[in-house]
């Protein structure tokens, strides 16, 4: 039995994800902004984290901490969207996104390291996704936060080198989540950029419905939990997206990746 604490538990690949490990043995702390969407089961403690809020973050771990002694895993998962040019995008949304993606999910990362190098063991995986390599056009800020998220992990990653504290990036592809619904699109119209857009959300919506569930993601990050030694990145999705596109695009030059993407999406 390990002591997990996962961010984004309500829905979604946290929640299929907290339901997954609590069904094998272990022990979920499992946080949401709305503790009412937290199931009621056993082994599963709900706990009140609002990424947005640096306070939250320290308050809502060092509590659980508190209640469950020490944690052998810490999984960011927690996130959200927004859908609109990068043109037009306000400043103040994209620091909304980092706050939650990166500085939020950092500062969530920087606690459970200081305790797991104490204990000398322990797990984080940080949920980042496939769009930190292949990004979805009109999501530029969550793209980048995601980029900035895959990076700051993999620096850790060099920095631990053989420590028994392992850190890994879990990047997803299209996951039949409710994500989108939560994705927060611009009221405004655009003429320069209206059909594109329309298009892009066509093509990412159609995505999703054929994507794999979240249940995939979870059985992958239960092979993580069980793992001595776990992969320092691993990307989950179907075979297009999370395996044979990452490795074309790896060697193509910049122009092909940007024509590729282009005539992905239609636009």
């Amino acid at each position: 039995m390990k002591r997990v604490f996962i961010t984004g538990a309500s829905s979604g690949i946290g929640l299929s994800t907290a339901k997954l490990l609590v069904a094998e043995g272990h022990e979920v702390w499992g946080t949401s902004r709305n503790l009412e969407r937290i199931p009621k089961m056993p082994h599963w403690h709900a706990v009140r984290l609002d990424l947005a809020d640096p306070l939250s973050v320290e308050a809502a771990f060092n509590t659980a901490l508190t209640d469950a002694g020490y944690f052998d895993v810490v999984i960011n998962n927690a996130g959200a969207g927004h859908f609109d040019p990068a043109e037009l995008v306000p400043m103040e949304t994209i620091a909304s996104q980092f706050q939650i993606l990166v500085f939020g999910q950092i500062q969530l990362m920087q606690l459970a390291l200081r305790h797991m190098q104490v204990r000398g063991e322990g797990l984080i995986i940080n949920v980042t996704s496939l769009a930190s390599r292949l990004p979805v056009p009109f999501m530029a800020a969550y793209n980048s936060a995601k980029a900035a998220m895959a990076s700051f992990t993999m620096s850790i990653q060099l920095e631990l080198g053989n420590s028994r504290v392992h850190v890994v990036d879990l990047q997803p592809a299209d996951i039949r989540t409710e994500f989108n619904q939560g994705v927060i699109k611009s009221a405004e119209g655009n003429p320069r950029y209206d059909t594109k857009i329309a298009k892009t959300w066509e093509i990412t919506e159609r995505n999703m419905k054929n994507a794999p569930t979240p249940d995939l993601v979870a059985r992958n990050v239960l092979r993580l939990v069980n793992s001595g030694q776990p992969p320092p990145r691993i990307t989950v999705g179907d075979a297009f997206q999370s395996k044979i596109a990452p490795l074309i695009f790896r060697f193509l030059p910049q122009r092909l990746r940007l024509w590729g993407l282009k005539r992905y999406y239609q636009i």
